[in-house]
C-alpha cells in the first residue's frame, strides 16, 4: 500500500501535537503546519511549514503534495467557520485529497452547544468541497473538567441533572492516528468520539474530590446566572453564549452519547476521568 504524503495542522496544540508525534514514534513521515513555525514540535521525519488559516495562500504553499491531511480545527473566534472555509478551498487547490476533521459531536446548525454550528458548517463545505472527508466528532474534552472548578472548589454552570461523555485528548490521538493509517477504510466516515462512562456535572465533581482529596461540588445556576457570573470576564457576546452552552447543551441531554467508536477504532478502550485523574497525580 503505497503511504501518501500526511500533513499535520494543530501540531502546536494539545490534539495536533498529539497526533503528530504517534506517525513520528512510528518512524513515519510528515508535515506539521503552524501559525508559529517556531514553536512546531522537532519530530523525527517531520517537515515544519508556515501556515495561518486566516491566509490561505500561506496554506495552499504549505499543502503543495500533500494528499491526507489532518485538520484540526481553528481556534475558537468569531470568523471560524470563514476560516476553516478558506483552508479547505485551499486545500482543494492545492491538490489534497483527503481530509481528517476534528469536529464536534452533534454538529449542525440546530446544536444547542453553539460552537458546534461552526463545526456542522464546516462539515458541509467539505462534504461540498469535492475532497474526501473523514469527521472525528470529538465529545467535550476530559482533560478540561478539571478546569471546570472554580478557585472554591465549586463547578458552575446551568447542566441540571443532564449527562454527558467527555473523552481524553490521547483518546482522540490514537483515533486520528488509526484512521491517518488506512484513510480509504475511513472515507465517508463519521465517528463519535466519547469517554466510556456518561457523567452529570454533580458526578464529575464528585470524581474529582475523590482522586485529588479536595472538596468540590457542583452548582446548577440558571441560564441568567451563568451569563451573569461570566460577563466579568468582558468577553465578545459569541464567547459568552459558547461558555454558557456548553452547559445547557447537556442540559438539554443533546451530549448523553456514549460510543464504542475510540476502542473499534484503537482497541482500547477510553480513559474514565477517574483513570485520567490518577495517571496525572
Amino acid at each position: 500500500m503505497t503511504v501518501p504524503v500526511v500533513a499535520v495542522t494543530g501540531c502546536t496544540g494539545a490534539v495536533g501535537g498529539a497526533v503528530a508525534r504517534l506517525p513520528a514514534e512510528a518512524g513515519a513521515s510528515q508535515r506539521l503546519l503552524a501559525r508559529a513555525p517556531d514553536r512546531a514540535p522537532a519530530l523525527p521525519g517531520a517537515e515544519v511549514r508556515a501556515a495561518d488559516y486566516a491566509d490561505p495562500r500561506s496554506c495552499a504553499a504549505a499543502l503543495a503534495g500533500v494528499e491526507l491531511l489532518f485538520m484540526v480545527s481553528a481556534h475558537e473566534s468569531a470568523d471560524r467557520v470563514e476560516q476553516h472555509r478558506a483552508f479547505i478551498d485551499a486545500a482543494a487547490r492545492a491538490g489534497v485529497r483527503h481530509v481528517v476533521y476534528t469536529s464536534f459531536h452533534a454538529a449542525g446548525p440546530q446544536a444547542e452547544f453553539t460552537l458546534a454550528r461552526d463545526h456542522g458548517a464546516t462539515e458541509e463545505h467539505l462534504r461540498g468541497s469535492g475532497l474526501d472527508w473523514t469527521f472525528l466528532r470529538d465529545s467535550f474534552y476530559l482533560d478540561l473538567a478539571p478546569h471546570l472548578v472554580g478557585e472554591d472548589g465549586v463547578i458552575r454552570g446551568p447542566a441540571g441533572q443532564g449527562r454527558y461523555a467527555p473523552v481524553a485528548r490521547a483518546d482522540v490521538a490514537r483515533c486520528a492516528a488509526a484512521v491517518l493509517q488506512d484513510p480509504q477504510a475511513h472515507r465517508g466516515r463519521t465517528y463519535e468520539l466519547t469517554g466510556r462512562e456518561s457523567l452529570t456535572m454533580a458526578e464529575v465533581a464528585a470524581t474529582i474530590g475523590a482522586v485529588t482529596g479536595t472538596d468540590v461540588r457542583f452548582h446548577d445556576e440558571t441560564v441568567t446566572e451563568a451569563y451573569a457570573s461570566r460577563a466579568v470576564y468582558g468577553a465578545p457576546d459569541w464567547q459568552l453564549d459558547a461558555w454558557v452552552s456548553t452547559y445547557t447543551s447537556i442540559a438539554s441531554g443533546e451530549q448523553d452519547l456514549v460510543s464504542g467508536d475510540v476502542r473499534d477504532l484503537t482497541g482500547r478502550a477510553p480513559l474514565t476521568l477517574a483513570e485520567l485523574l490518577a495517571a496525572g497525580r
